[in-house]
């Protein structure tokens, strides 16, 4: 489960033409199934005039809560749609490079524009593939180690406490403060069991960490 695996370092985005039409290929990290498809929702209200705005997406399957990104036996979900193009033109081939570049928690998104010209299958898969191979060379690829969410609510009186810890630890975290205190933490798989250690550890075991 702490193998390392290939992601995309951040968002990019790339655009060229083919024959008259716009191609514009977007990628962005994506962690959950959740996020993949609020990205794809995000592009498609940037463009609510394209022709075709195209998803195909690998991230692990589960919901955001009981997901770990990554690792050798996690189960990814694959999905693409053609959005209106001819069947097998642009949604398969937009997976496929993320299948062949070994990319995952990564959603993509290609919007068209028509320019006038039909291109066919053979160039419609082309022009797919290529813009979604130009979006993750400009996002850069790199080599990620799986996460995994937790969070710890305490009191108020342990919460000065294990903020600290939380700092020192150099993990991502946010802080809910209400009738009592709640850290959402990120953490590296390998990590984890520690922290939740220490931090039952410096609360005398009243932290409630799930």
């Amino acid at each position: 489960m702490t193998d390392a695996y290939r992601t995309v370092a951040g968002r990019a985005d790339t655009r060229f033409e083919v024959n008259g039409s716009e191609f514009i290929g977007y990628v962005s990290p994506a962690e959950t199934v959740e996020e993949a498809e609020a990205f794809v929702a995000e592009i498609e209200e940037r463009h609510p005039d394209a022709t075709h705005n195209v998803p195909a997406y690998r991230v692990p399957a589960g919901s955001a809560s009981s997901s770990v990104p990554g690792g050798g036996s996690v189960m990814l979900r694959e999905y693409q749609s053609d959005d209106g193009e001819p069947s097998g033109s642009s949604g398969k081939p937009a997976l496929n490079v993320l299948v062949q570049q070994d990319v995952r928690n990564v959603a993509a998104v290609v919007t068209r524009y028509y320019g006038g010209t039909n291109l066919g299958v053979g160039g419609l898969a082309r022009a797919y593939s290529r813009a979604v191979k130009e979006a993750l060379d400009a996002a850069g690829v790199v080599e990620e180690i799986p996460h995994e969410w937790f969070t710890a609510t305490v009191e108020y009186d342990d919460s000065g406490s294990v903020r600290g810890l939380l700092e020192s630890a150099g993990v991502e975290f946010d802080a809910a403060y209400e009738a009592d205190v709640s850290f959402e933490v990120r953490v590296p798989v390998e990590d984890g069991p520690d922290l939740r250690d220490r931090i039952r550890s410096a609360t005398s075991g009243r932290a409630d960490i799930e």
